[in-house]
């Protein structure tokens, strides 16, 4: 264990503060101590006696030293630093996951790293590949398909430590994820319920993978109302998940004869379906009941309240990063787990008028 004399006085700066040439070699000549205790100090500091370590920390702070990572892992050290990989970073959902996550990360002394699959296969190997180059601690992935092989079969060096996030696989791997058939059936009962015969689900699994489920949970719902999802129920395909998709797909439905009820996949179709109802001089609620699913910041404040199934998203990011910092620990007693959150119903005016 390294020391030195308490209260000895640290000699002058050897370079100016936050200079980008300050090494650790710099620290150790501040700090009076050898460049072991300096290394000791930052990855080890249990190993260091509390006035030898806040000495170090003290001429970290004068010279503006910043350690470099991927040496700092290569001694042995964990990395301070995760990775996030979403679908989308358009998407107010993945915003919200990701400030979930980044706060979870900065109470933890962590880094986060936001990257976007931009909901591709291809993609989303380049980015693990990638962050498992620099080293990164571990990675949340909300996959771009069903299909996570990348996650199971590519070499170890390809494959940092995985936790999916808004999806659930095997017990082979951790996850954090939302019932999501659960979520659409109450929405579509709370339609039924309202005296609706015919509902249109704005979705597809081509486009993501959690839209199969919750058009899983529709027919559920329909079939549970003693309905015919074949006449009960209108499928209405995307090929993405903005407004602009919403509005091509109430353009559809127009043009077909629209349904009394209208439930999307997310928040952002059912604005772009609202937008696209208003135009054809369509009225929500009066004329057609809209429901929305993940509640994002402002369906409370949009033109008229979108009812939507909220997601507890805030606990979905935060619970998937301490649930990563847990599988990354190298715990050998580690058990991965399979976290499901329930979603819940909130009604407001776009579908239901007494709701204002």
């Amino acid at each position: 264990m390294n020391d030195r004399p308490s209260g000895a006085r640290l000699p002058a700066s050897p370079r100016p503060r936050g200079d980008a040439r300050v090494s650790i070699r710099d620290v150790a000549a501040l700090a009076g101590v050898s460049i072991g205790t300096v290394s000791n100090t930052i990855n080890r500091p249990e190993r260091v006696r509390r006035l030898t370590r806040e000495a170090v920390e003290r001429a970290i702070a004068e010279l503006g030293f910043v350690p470099n990572q991927q040496a700092r892992v290569l001694t042995g050290a964990s990395s301070q630093v995760i990775g996030l990989v979403v679908l989308d970073i358009l998407s107010p959902f993945f915003m919200e996951v990701a400030s979930a996550v980044e706060r979870a990360a900065n109470e933890a002394g962590h880094m986060m790293i936001l990257c976007d699959s931009e909901n591709s296969i291809a993609k989303q190997a380049g980015l693990l590949q990638m962050l498992a180059a620099q080293r990164v601690r571990g990675v949340l992935v909300t996959p771009a398909s069903a299909d996570v092989r990348i996650a199971r079969e590519a070499p170890a060096s390809e494959r940092p430590q995985i936790v999916f996030l808004d999806f659930k696989d095997s017990a082979q791997h951790c996850s954090v994820s939302v019932n999501h058939v659960a979520g659409a059936r109450r929405a579509v009962a709370h339609l039924l319920g309202l005296g609706h015969e015919r509902v249109a689900f704005v979705g597809g699994s081509r486009v993501l993978h959690q839209f199969d489920q919750r058009l899983r949970g529709a027919v559920e719902a329909v079939v549970a109302a003693g309905l015919d999802p074949a006449t009960a129920l209108v499928e209405e395909p995307v090929s993405s998940i903005g407004i602009r998709d919403g509005m091509l797909a109430a353009e559809r439905l127009l043009a077909r004869g629209v349904p009394s009820a209208i439930f999307c996949g997310n928040d952002m179709l059912a604005f772009g379906v609202y937008r696209g109802l208003a135009a054809a001089g369509v009225r929500v609620p009066e004329d057609v009941a809209l429901v929305g699913y993940d509640d994002i910041t402002f369906a409370a404040d949009w033109i008229v309240p979108l009812t939507s199934v909220r997601q507890p998203v805030d606990e979905l990011g935060y619970r998937a990063a301490h649930l990563l910092f847990d599988h990354s620990s190298g715990d050998p007693g580690h058990v991965h787990q399979q976290v499901v959150l329930q979603p819940e119903l909130v009604v407001r005016a776009s579908s239901d008028p007494s709701a204002r």
